[in-house]
């Protein structure tokens, strides 16, 4: 195997990269190489889907496939291989049929080559013999390290707004455009292309894309769930039987709560889920008790804690240890080999599992965060914001969000909330938040200093505040008081990162490493071009933040 597609990847003298029978993560060698396979497969579907879409005449049915076999290769997501076995059977009937389509419509056209070609083997062992040619680096000899670099960086972009569209696609919020654009991209790798400008300009287009993608995402969750409200969250525990949801997916959450009314049966919600409190909708809802746990990489020593059944609805699925594997479920694109999938949306058996385990025996004393800062809620403050802004009384926003993890560096983003001066604003949004989000910071101007703005699949939403500060001021967003402090880890960081380079938003810093796909000579085109900045210390960073606003 060699997969270097997230934060936590190994790194060894030779380089960067997971090149073991088992990765950082726990994907196994046959799970990582059966994982390529199916991107190679998707690949051909792309290249007949995108022909269709020119057409107009596109397979619905196939453009959700492609977002839900993209999703289940993100980093944490699905580790089942015998899951894998099957997806690439499905793949191949679809990208069979969407051949036949294509073919009925173009007769005497010259077949297409490549994974549009591709037969996959009908056993694992058969298919782990062809997995080579399909992996990230192949060919790498012939095309060098920058050109597996971009190509690597338009893949890992590609699986994060596939993420992004398959939450929006499952609320029923999808457009031919999304399909037309990941297949177009998927179509394009499937040439193997080495033309630098070539692949750079589509790791462009895919991040306009994903910002069309966070768009049609928060209207499918806002249109379902209602616009999120300030609100205080629990963070300590109620007396009860207990259910707890991680990962992203605020469609489960929904039929978890559900599945639970008029039990007793308290649900508390893990990790990125815990802006689902903010949603009018899902906070009606008596049983949502609170939130528990912070970040992903905790879930271990939490999970283990936790009295009740667990359910992982997206990416951020850690190897369950024997002290909960027994009461963990997996949903959506998740999987692990041994533990029990809801395949069907019937939360049953976690009931009956909540019924069953003891939940927590007492009431905690009270503690809660203030949360729900989503683009109405701020721009609805608009107008004090820009009156603190002219009066001084608030002097620079930092947005510091993305992802957490357990690497070393990490403490960077805890350092720069805690050391930002008192007169600015802090917006943060995804798990990383984690970090700084149970202290108090205060107010200032009469706002609270530390706005969460959400998961980071609400990404659109801090885009869309900064972009609505930029109209009012009339100025650009990069002449907005504004720096935003990155943390990335996996592939929907990627999606975003890109939606930023792409709107021309610069000075990102990015930490607490820089991909491992990157290239020196890579990273020196985001620097030169997009002014990328790598993080270096709090102080520092915050200090030539503050500069370069006063300049």
């Amino acid at each position: 195997m060699f997969c270097y597609q997230c934060e936590q990847t190994a790194h060894t003298d030779s380089g960067a990269g997971c090149a073991t029978s088992k990765g950082v993560c726990g994907k196994d060698e046959a799970t990582a190489d059966l994982q390529d396979l199916l991107i190679h497969l998707l690949k051909g579907i792309g290249q007949y889907s995108t022909r269709l879409h020119a057409a107009g005449t596109p397979d619905a049915a196939a453009d959700h496939f492609i977002l839900f076999g993209l999703f289940t290769t993100l980093t944490n997501v699905n580790f089942n291989r015998a899951r894998f076995v099957e997806l690439i059977a499905e793949a191949a009937r679809i990208r069979d049929r969407v051949r036949a389509a294509y073919e009925a419509a173009n007769p005497g056209a010259p077949p297409l080559g490549g994974p549009a070609a591709f037969t996959p083997a009908t056993d694992l062992a058969g298919l782990l013999k062809q997995a080579s040619p399909a992996s990230v680096r192949a060919g790498i000899e012939l095309v060098g390290e920058d050109v597996i670099g971009l190509r690597s960086l338009v893949l890992y972009g590609l699986k994060g707004v596939a993420a992004y569209a398959h939450h929006a696609d499952v609320l029923g919020q999808t457009s031919p455009e999304v399909g037309a654009g990941i297949a177009h991209a998927l179509d394009l790798l499937a040439s193997d292309p080495t033309d630098v400008p070539v692949l750079l300009n589509e790791a462009l287009a895919l991040g306009h894309l994903n910002f069309k993608v966070m768009g049609l995402l928060d209207a499918a969750n806002t249109g379902t769930y209602g616009t999120p409200q300030p609100t205080n969250v629990k963070v300590t525990p109620v007396a009860g039987k207990a259910i707890l949801v991680s990962g992203h997916d605020l469609k489960d959450l929904h039929a978890i709560l559900e599945a639970v009314k008029g039990t007793d049966i308290n649900v508390y919600t893990h990790g990125e889920l815990l802006p689902a409190h903010s949603y009018p909708n899902l906070k009606a809802y008596p049983n949502l008790a609170g939130n528990y746990g912070t970040a992903w990489q905790n879930q271990q020593l939490e999970f283990a804690a936790f009295p009740g059944p667990i359910v992982m609805t997206s990416n951020c699925l850690i190897e369950p240890q024997p002290a909960y594997r027994n009461r963990i479920f997996t949903a959506g694109p998740v999987g692990w080999p041994g533990v029990r999938h809801i395949a069907n949306g019937d939360y049953s058996q976690v009931v009956q599992a909540a019924q069953a385990l003891p939940g927590f025996p007492e009431t905690a004393p009270e503690k809660t965060i203030l949360i729900g800062f989503g683009k109405d809620a701020v721009l609805g403050v608009a107008g004090k914001v820009i009156d603190a802004v002219k009066s001084g009384a608030v002097k620079h926003f930092f947005l510091i969000g993305g992802c957490d993890g357990a690497a070393p560096g990490r403490n960077y983003y805890t350092d720069f909330a805690e050391k930002a001066p008192q007169d600015t604003i802090l917006l943060t949004l995804g798990c990383g938040k984690f970090r700084f989000n149970m202290e108090d910071h205060g107010t200032v101007a009469g706002l609270p200093r530390l706005l969460d703005v959400g998961q980071c699949n609400d990404s659109y939403s801090a885009i869309h505040i900064a972009l609505a500060l930029a109209n009012a001021f009339e100025c650009g967003v990069n002449d907005l008081p504004l720096s935003l402090i990155v943390s990335w880890f996996e592939q929907k960081a990627a999606a975003v990162l890109l939606t930023l380079l792409a709107l021309g938003v610069r000075n990102v810093r990015l930490g607490p490493t820089l991909p491992a796909f990157l290239t020196p000579a890579l990273v020196g085109v985001l620097v030169e071009k997009f002014g990328v900045l790598p993080i270096t210390t709090a102080e520092a960073d915050i200090a030539a933040s503050l500069n370069r606003a006063a300049a």
